[in-house]
């Protein structure tokens, strides 16, 4: 016992320095890697008996978690199909022959080791074939026999998987599976010579009682399983029905750059809310000067009609150069009177509020002088030699500041005689 338990230390120790190896796969959620088995096949004594003349049938399922590409716990159950009587057998569990159709079986837990990625490295993908170690344990019940009560004990199992992995999604695999299992309990008398049972035995197997001696490995005990077996491998979160590799493994120095650029985009993402916040703040400072425009009254001064010229005044918005709307009737009112009197001509001075840079306001006066030019030129398709515009820079005209945003324009009517 004690060298089962090195043993099994020893390739738990390989498993988790694999695992390490491996720690760069894909698809390790609780919920990966699980797979069913369905598998059936002969058993029979491991002593005293010829395998397969006295073999009885033998069915079961598996349910298996694979935890890494080495490592898989799962659980199990069989049932021993009652053709054949093993009247030599020592125990009183196993062997006996049941007056039952369904005479054994075996519920437990196991763990396997899949040799070929333990010892070979795993490659992304399962091998075509592979071979697995498998110990388990559990609970090996015995149903009643025409003399006895159903009996009781506990089994150990061993053996060996040989896996062939089908096609290139890999979710299908068939298995040869190999085993041998003992009954961990013994009885503690036995009659060779008369193939059977002592006297006192033949009682309390009778009586319904188990009569063991201590827990131990006897190959009288135990049993030989020839199975094969067909699995189905259920879909990963990584898209494929096995474990996967990681294209590239990061390092510290990689993780502590990628770091770096998560930090970096956070104080940008930081800098733009702050340049968000200010350009609302802006929007609605605009949309306020917006709202106090509209709420003015057009500003249209009469044109003004004399002996030697005529004056028709357009005003702008602050900053702008754009003639509005409401501005529209004073320039058509200049085209109309140009159209009338094909001599005439108009003298346009743009001009400018003293708000802001003085540069600013310069262009500002020569782009409204421009502006309403353009107008009479395209719109109203006044000859241009008609028309002299230039801006005349900043104005103070008039006490409020946003008439001297404004193009003045004079006709000389006396050329229009």
């Amino acid at each position: 016992m004690k060298k089962i338990i090195l043993l099994a230390a020893a390739l738990l120790g390989m498993t988790a320095a694999q695992a390490q190896v491996a720690d760069h796969v894909y698809g390790t959620k609780f919920t990966d890697n699980w797979s069913v088995t369905l598998k059936g096949g002969a058993v029979s004594p491991a002593q005293h008996y010829a395998f397969w003349k006295n073999a009885r049938g033998i069915f079961g399922a598996e349910i298996r978690k694979q935890v890494t590409p080495v490592l898989g716990l799962g659980v199990e159950g069989e049932w021993t199909i009652n053709t054949s009587s093993w009247n030599k057998a020592i125990t009183p569990v196993w062997g006996l022959h049941s007056a039952t159709m369904i005479d054994h079986q075996l519920v437990g837990a196991f763990a396997a080791f899949n040799l070929s990625n333990l010892f070979g490295g795993y490659k992304g993908a399962p091998r075509t074939l592979e071979f697995e170690a498998v110990a388990g344990a559990g609970w090996l019940h015995g149903y009643k026999t025409a003399n006895s009560a159903d009996m009781n004990s506990w089994y150990t199992k061993y053996g060996v998987n040989i896996n062939w992995n089908l096609g290139e999604s890999k979710a299908w695999t068939i298995s040869l599976k190999p085993s041998i299992f003992w009954d961990m309990n013994n009885v503690n008398q036995y009659n060779a010579a008369q193939n059977g049972y002592s006297s006192t035995i033949a009682h309390d197997l009778q009586a319904g009682k188990s009569n063991r001696q201590q827990t131990r490995y006897n190959i009288n005990n135990a049993a030989v399983e020839l199975e094969a077996g067909v699995t189905y491998h259920f879909g990963n979160s990584n898209g494929q029905h096995y474990f996967t590799l990681c294209p590239y493994k990061y390092t510290q120095a990689d993780i502590d750059q990628l770091n770096g650029q998560i930090n970096n985009l956070r104080n940008q993402l930081s800098q733009a809310q702050s340049d968000l916040a200010n350009c609302n703040a802006r929007a609605d400072q605009l949309a306020r000067d917006l709202a106090a425009c509209k709420a003015q009254k057009p500003q249209v001064i009469e044109t003004k009609d004399n002996k030697e010229s005529l004056e028709s005044s357009v005003f702008f918005k602050i900053g702008k150069w754009d003639i509005t709307r409401d501005q529209m009737p004073n320039v058509e009112r200049i085209a109309n009177y140009m159209k009338r009197n094909s001599a005439a001509t108009v003298v346009v001075k743009g001009y400018a509020s003293k708000d802001g840079p003085e540069a600013v306001n310069l262009k500002l006066a020569k782009n409204r002088a421009a502006a309403v030019k353009d107008c009479l030129v395209n719109k109203y398709k006044i000859n241009a030699k008609r028309i002299d515009a230039a801006g005349n820079g900043i104005s103070e005209m008039f006490s409020e500041p946003e008439w001297n945003r404004v193009s003045i324009c004079t006709i000389d009517k006396n050329l229009g005689k």
